[in-house]
């Protein structure tokens, strides 16, 4: 361990279990202080329980539970980090569910925009409430949890793919207007995980999700799914002054060359790769189109 993180501290939404556990579990390892959020106050003082007894001499671990969809908890959530850490500069915008599943002309409504208040404006909010504070201090780290929905549809899981493919933009933009404020915003795809969400694709059957989704996520669940421990490194290398300067990027954990960037930050920081665009014929090949 190179504690890389150390006298730093970090905010991370959803960190109770799966992914955002996974990053907070390697974020105390690299020294950092942190503070989890999420709704379940039973799953919270688990993970701060398993947490604190990785953590080393002087480290805190505080947790708090709030709705990221709820600008007061919002407002509640950034409030108390702060005042635990005035000196907190990483923020891991992770809570995120896959909403109503089923058709877009079937799926209950009110579930379908779930995904949207938790995915879409749970991330705005917290960036709101966050940036100024940032920008105070002209530096910042925002790391957003994308998903399999970001940069292809997944047929039945339409409020998952919408409000997470908006969440990278959101992240985009954002990351262009702090750039002058040395604030780095960026987005992790961890790849195929067995999680809890996997769980809940499982039990909402192929008549929720469709046959193809579903019996490729019955195949990811025997094999084991992708290691969080591979997302978990790209968002401690996210949160480290390595990666300073890169900013605005969708970065897969699994098959991108990110612990090579340092190499790149040239190229990175002056071109459009690993961005969210438009396939045009050239792309592929292809001589018509413009």
């Amino acid at each position: 361990m190179s504690q890389s993180l150390k006298q730093r501290a970090a905010l991370i939404t959803g960190g109770s279990r799966g992914m955002g556990f996974a990053i907070a579990s390697a974020y105390v390892r690299e020294g950092a202080d942190i503070v989890l959020c999420a709704r379940s106050q039973k799953q919270l003082d688990q993970a701060c329980e398993e947490l604190r007894r990785q953590a080393g001499a002087g480290q805190k671990v505080l947790a708090i539970t709030a709705d990221v969809s709820q600008p007061a908890d919002i407002t509640r959530l950034v409030d108390y980090a702060f005042s635990q850490f005035p000196q907190l500069d990483i923020v891991v915008s992770n809570a995120g569910i896959y909403g109503g599943k089923g058709a877009l002309t079937d799926v209950d409504w009110a579930e379908w925009m779930e995904g949207f208040a938790i995915n879409l404006f749970g991330s705005a909010l917290l960036y709101r409430a966050v940036l100024p504070r940032m920008k105070a201090r002209n530096y910042g780290k925002i790391i957003q949890l994308g998903g399999g929905g970001t940069t292809s549809p997944l047929t039945n899981l339409s409020s998952y793919t919408v409000s997470k493919a908006a969440t990278i933009r959101l992240m985009e933009t954002a990351a262009e207007e702090m750039r002058p404020y040395h604030i780095d915003i960026n987005a992790i795809t961890p790849g195929a995980l067995n999680t809890g969400m996997l769980d809940e694709i499982l039990a909402a059957g192929p008549e929720k999700v469709g046959t193809v989704f579903y019996e490729r996520s019955v195949q990811q669940k025997k094999k084991g799914g992708a290691p969080m421990e591979k997302g978990a490194d790209l968002a401690v290398y996210l949160a480290t002054a390595a990666s300073d300067g890169v900013t605005g990027k969708l970065i897969s954990a699994m098959w991108d060359p990110w612990p090579t960037f340092a190499e790149h930050k040239d190229d990175l920081q002056k071109t459009d790769i690993y961005t969210l665009r438009r396939v045009v014929p050239a792309d592929r090949g292809m001589k018509w189109g413009g």
